[in-house]
């Protein structure tokens, strides 16, 4: 391997591990995935693990249970923090004769996790993905709805919440949308002065999407980008309010590579097609559906990643520090 990054292995326990999110609370990072048996968003012995480091990712100890539902698949799909630096945690629960429902957890060291909302939800979303602060003490989250070999009846929207994710209020931007036209795993920041920016997934198109809105969410405008190297790649942007750079973190699935494109916001705010070249950071399994959906957090000023690799029996966990 040519990798860039020192990588660190968060869990490489037998079994299938997989979609993790990473985060920090109070000086600690923690790590949440799913663990299960193959590639199956739905299979019953599915549940949600989490382990943490206190030394910045070198070690990973105090591995948890956070759920497992009977009879049903979780998966860690959205993480972000509270007004008090908690870590909240959204779970999907899935499972082929238990209905679906979206269970958000919080959690003050990474060992103990409470279930704090159960909210219902039509459409019921597929995802609900990171979320991230607006002004005047709310929260906000982006949420997609329909299958991903599905039909053409695909939707997306947001999440808002003004009491620390109790409660969630829920609008929808688009509906009955082609699986074409459907920007699904999106990542979102707020930039300031009401100005959000997100880049989402695609399930059949040739580039990504871009995603802004000037008035908080109200409403939005969707653009294709020049990000053609996706192959099913999930996002996750981290943005520097200094210097206004957007670092763009994606998976090529089949191509095994971990990548980061680095670009001003004002240079591409309303110019979708002015993504530079990407970096290539790692090169990992070229598995197509056992390799990928990189996560990307900030932690004392340092830029954390977790990704998953394997093959169709058994993946691990693993997360680097991107000092590039």
């Amino acid at each position: 391997m040519n990798d860039l990054l020192i990588r660190r292995t968060v869990c490489d326990t037998p079994g299938y591990q997989s979609w993790p999110m990473i985060h920090s609370v109070g000086g600690r990072l923690v790590c949440a995935w799913s663990r299960g048996t193959a590639h199956d968003i739905r299979e019953s012995v599915r549940h949600v693990r989490a382990a943490v480091s206190d030394d910045g990712g070198i070690t990973w100890t105090g591995e948890t249970t956070v759920v497992n539902t009977p009879g049903a698949a979780d998966v860690a799909e959205g993480k972000g923090s509270d007004s008090a630096g908690a870590m909240l945690l959204w779970i999907r629960t899935w499972g082929n004769t238990v209905p679906a429902a979206q269970q958000l957890f919080r959690t003050e060291d990474g060992k103990t996790f409470e279930r704090i909302s159960r909210p219902a939800l039509d459409p019921m979303p597929m995802q609900i993905t990171d979320i991230f602060p607006l002004p005047g003490g709310k929260l906000m989250c982006l949420w997609f709805a329909g299958f991903y070999r599905g039909d053409n009846h695909n939707s997306w929207g947001t999440l808002t919440s003004s009491d620390d994710g109790r409660t969630w209020t829920q609008n929808v931007v688009e509906q009955e949308l082609s699986q074409t036209d459907w920007p699904t795993e999106p990542s979102v920041f707020h930039a300031g002065n009401g100005r959000l920016f997100g880049i989402a997934r695609t399930e059949w198109g040739k580039a990504q999407f871009q995603l802004q809105s000037e008035d908080c969410g109200v409403t939005w405008k969707r653009f294709r980008t020049n990000i053609g190297d996706i192959a099913l790649a999930t996002p996750s942007l981290i943005f520097h309010p200094e210097s206004r750079l957007i670092d763009h973190y994606y998976f090529q699935r089949g191509a095994g590579l971990l990548k980061k494109r680095t670009v001003s916001l004002d240079e591409i705010w309303n110019n979708p097609e002015a993504w530079p070249p990407p970096r290539i950071l790692a090169e990992c399994s070229t598995a197509e559906h056992h390799a990928g959906n990189v996560n990307a957090s900030r932690m004392n000023g340092k830029t954390v990643l977790a990704w998953y690799e394997g093959d169709p029996a058994n993946t691990a966990v693993f997360m680097a520090q991107d000092d590039l």
